[in-house]
């Protein structure tokens, strides 16, 4: 029903410089977004532009998603901790690009919005995808350390313990700025020595990373 525009869209995508690599464009083509979003918005899934999921969330708009996903550089067999499943949709991407030798887990705080993730996740095929109820700004430190981590909400700066989980080599991907201000997607590459590199690459807005390391819950 929406197979021509999800084409449109990703031709759109594609001409504008948002998508880029073969992996990443055969994802956008292989997922479908209109079975991560709620059913009143579903006419809008394949409209640049950020969709509400409930409880206060939102799904990114694709081209933000295409810039995320790649600024992260991602290849087949990393190992990737999302943070933040909102729908499940940029992990099933992930999951995609990733394939079955690689591994994807992601981290969601609100245990409604986890549940939400897990069955888009089941339905869409993408079962083997982890989805765990927790503080995304502890990490997941038992399938530590990452080759890629990716954070999809705003934090007043890269949590520590997120920088500690990801792998010599490895690179991590954020919103980092002020609520309701300007953020700045933010690339940090850990090389060798455990030094970080840091890339910024323009801005955004995303809803507040709430944690241990992020933002309090009522600020």
């Amino acid at each position: 029903m929406f197979e021509d525009e999800r084409q449109r869209l990703i031709e759109n995508l594609v001409r504008w410089g948002y998508l880029r690599t073969q992996d990443v464009i055969r994802a956008f083509r292989e997922v479908p977004r209109h079975e991560f979003v709620p059913k009143k918005v579903r006419d809008h899934s394949y409209s640049d532009q950020p969709l509400p999921i409930g409880l206060g969330q939102t799904i990114s708009a694709p081209s933000m998603i295409a810039i995320m996903m790649e600024t992260l550089d991602l290849k087949p067999g990393h190992r990737v901790l999302e943070i933040g499943a909102g729908s499940g949709y940029n992990a099933a991407l992930l999951a995609e690009v990733v394939g079955k030798t690689g591994e994807v887990v992601t981290v969601e705080r609100i245990p409604e919005l986890a549940g939400f993730a897990r069955d888009n996740l089941r339905r869409t095929g993408y079962g083997r995808v982890k989805v765990v109820v927790g503080d995304g700004t502890l990490g997941y430190p038992e399938g530590a350390p990452w080759d890629r981590i990716l954070v999809t909400a705003c934090a007043p700066e890269i949590p520590q313990p997120l920088v500690e989980q990801l792998v010599i080599g490895g690179k991590l991907g954020a919103p980092v700025g002020q609520q309701h201000m300007f953020q700045t997607w933010t690339i940090i590459e850990k090389t060798e020595g455990g030094k970080l590199k840091r890339t910024e690459h323009g801005g955004c807005a995303f809803v507040p990373l709430v944690g241990v390391h992020g933002w309090r819950e009522d600020s």
